[in-house]
């Protein structure tokens, strides 16, 4: 989810139904990216000679998840819980797109003097509507990754598989596991933002605009570095809200300071960068693919809108024209 600078020609929701388009469109395309990188986070590495625990098989790269997976599941595997996953990128992008127009535009109107937000303000206006929206559409995250790490024999409906968290130890509070982790994160697009602009001027120092070539490569760069900075936090997240790795015997994390713990225990301190290629990759992709669909739908919104406000400015002056004739070609009355 990236950050504007310039105050939104849109009302709040038109923000967030272009958002949320993009979002969809973008994770539709590179879905299974991301049940690859989730299953790559929540399996534990083996070491070298140790028997294999449990039923789950053990990938040891992207295209090797990707095989196994269609050899054992079919081509229908890579999008294993896809449903559950767009309605909560949907509600997720349409809740922070929204809250984000509308703290900002709530910081515009409170300003006596109009100036553009510094970073810092940007920074904490997009952190505010993360928050919002993590709170609200967690549950849906919660389901979707507990699907896209369930073997097809497990795997379950979204309500079914809601219900399954539900009625476990946690109960109801099951469905917001890893709340607190998702809170934390929502850094990573303050981070993505804030070293595109220090890269920005590093790299092209008194250049205005970009070329786009450039800002696709400093967009890259950045969201690279906010994953890699992130990752071990994005790790304990999946951890948290998939079911408990064998070795746990059922009994579930109580957060994401524990499944570091375990993480590093049991894989060492890499462990908690495993999967990071296919997070970067979807990344870049999503992020590039978002942002481009949100610009034009956002520009649609906005040539629609000028559309129906000259049909209304239209019908008036024919309303206020008819008025008048009526008004001239009524008999005088007479005393």
């Amino acid at each position: 989810m990236g950050v504007q600078s310039k105050p939104a020609p849109l009302p709040p929701w038109g923000a967030a139904v272009a958002g949320a388009t993009g979002a969809v469109l973008a994770n539709a395309l590179v879905y299974p990216l991301d049940i690859v990188k989730t299953r790559m986070q929540v399996q534990v590495k083996r070491k070298p000679g140790e028997l294999q625990v449990g039923s789950e098989p053990h990938y040891t790269s992207t295209w090797d998840a990707i095989n196994k997976m269609v050899a054992e599941e079919g081509i229908e595997g890579l999008y294993a819980g896809i449903h559950g996953a767009l309605i909560g990128v949907a509600s997720t992008n349409f809740a922070y797109f929204y809250w984000y127009s509308f703290v900002r535009d709530l910081y515009f109107k409170s300003q006596k003097v109009p100036a553009p937000p510094s970073t810092a303000t940007e920074l904490v206006l997009g952190a505010i509507a993360g928050a919002v929206a993590q709170i609200f559409t967690i549950p849906v995250a919660v389901v979707t990754t507990r699907q896209q790490t369930q073997s097809k024999a497990e795997r379950k409906g979204l309500i079914e598989t809601a219900r399954e968290i539900a009625s476990s130890e946690d109960g109801v509070t099951g469905l917001w596991r890893g709340l607190k982790a998702s809170l934390v994160l929502v850094v990573n697009p303050a981070i993505t933002y804030g070293a595109y602009e220090r890269l920005k001027t590093a790299m092209f120092p008194g250049k205005n605009r970009l070329t786009a070539g450039e800002a696709f490569l400093l967009g890259a760069m950045s969201k690279a570095l906010a994953t890699i900075v992130t990752q071990p936090l994005i790790v304990a997240k999946v951890g948290l809200q998939s079911k408990p790795p064998p070795q746990r015997q059922g009994k579930p994390f109580k957060g994401f300071i524990e499944v570091m713990q375990f993480i590093i225990q049991h894989e060492g301190v890499l462990g908690l960068f495993k999967g990071i290629g296919p997070q970067i990759l979807k990344g870049l992709l999503v992020q590039g693919i978002l942002m481009m669909t949100k610009e034009r739908m956002e520009l649609a919104f906005v040539l629609l809108f000028r559309y129906i406000r000259k049909l209304r400015s239209e019908q008036l002056a024919k309303a206020v024209e008819l008025a008048a004739k009526a008004k001239t070609s009524l008999p005088l009355a007479t005393k």
